[in-house]
C-alpha cells in the first residue's frame, strides 16, 4: 500500500516535472524569438530611419544651395558659366541619394510623400533648364516671374522633405516603443524561469525528504 502511494506521488512528480521542462523550452523558444524581433527593430531603427533621416538632410542642403544659385543668378547682371554644372552636379546627389531611400523599408505615407518628392523634384529640374536659357536682356518682371515660380517650386519641395521626415520622427517613436515592449516581455519570460527554477527546487527537496520518510519507516519496520 504504501510502495503504491510512493508510486504515485513519484508519477504526480514526473508528470509535474515534465510539464515543467516543456514549459522551460517554450519560454525559451519565446525569448529567442523577442531576441530577434528587437534585433530587428534595432537594425530597421539605425538602416530605415536613421540614415534616411541623414539623407533627407543632405536632400535639403542641395536643394538650399539650388536655390541660392537660381536666385543669385536671377538678380545678377552677368551670365554664370558654370551655373548649370553646378546645378547638376547637386541634382547628381539628391538623384543619388534619392536612389538609396528608396531601397529602404517604406510605409505607405512614406511612400506617396516620395513619389511627390520625385516629382517636384522633376518639375524643378525643368523650370531651372528654362532659367538657365533666360537671355540677358530679359525684363525685370520676367526675372520676377521666373524668381516667383522657382521660389514656390522648392518650397514645395521642402514640404515634402519636412513630412518625411516627421514620418521618419514617427516611425522611429514607434520602433523603440517595440522594443520597449520586447524588453519588457523578455523580463517576464525571465521571472517565469525563476518560479520555475524555484518549483524544481522545492519538488527535489520534496522528492529527498519522501525518500528519507520512507527509509526511515523501512528501517523501524526491519528492527520490530
Amino acid at each position: 500500500m504504501k510502495a503504491t502511494h510512493s508510486i504515485k506521488q513519484k508519477t504526480k512528480v514526473a508528470v509535474l516535472l515534465f510539464c515543467i521542462m516543456v514549459c522551460t523550452i517554450l519560454i525559451r523558444v519565446l525569448e529567442d524569438h523577442s531576441i530577434k524581433n528587437m534585433g530587428n527593430a534595432f537594425t530597421s531603427l539605425y538602416n530605415d530611419r536613421l540614415i534616411p533621416a541623414t539623407d533627407l538632410f543632405y536632400i535639403s542642403e542641395s536643394i538650399y544651395a539650388k536655390r541660392f544659385l537660381v536666385d543669385n543668378h536671377l538678380s545678377a547682371t552677368t551670365i554664370d558659366e558654370q551655373l548649370s554644372e553646378k546645378l547638376a552636379k547637386h541634382n547628381t546627389t539628391i538623384d543619388s541619394l534619392l536612389k538609396k531611400y528608396e531601397q529602404t523599408f517604406l510605409v505607405r505615407n512614406e511612400k506617396n510623400h516620395l513619389i511627390q518628392l520625385k516629382n517636384k523634384l522633376i518639375e524643378n529640374k525643368k523650370l531651372e533648364a528654362k532659367i538657365l536659357n533666360i537671355p540677358i536682356e530679359a525684363s525685370t518682371a520676367t526675372l520676377l516671374e521666373f524668381n516667383k515660380t522657382a521660389s514656390k517650386s522648392y518650397q514645395q519641395i521642402f514640404e515634402n522633405l519636412t513630412a518625411l521626415t516627421k514620418i521618419q520622427t514617427k516611425v522611429g517613436e514607434e520602433l523603440i516603443k517595440e522594443s520597449k515592449s520586447i524588453i519588457a516581455g523578455t523580463n517576464i519570460y525571465s521571472n517565469i524561469q525563476l518560479l520555475l527554477a524555484v518549483v524544481i527546487g522545492i519538488l527535489i527537496v520534496s522528492i529527498m525528504f519522501t525518500s528519507n520518510v520512507i527509509k526511515v519507516k523501512q528501517e523501524k519496520f526491519n528492527l520490530n
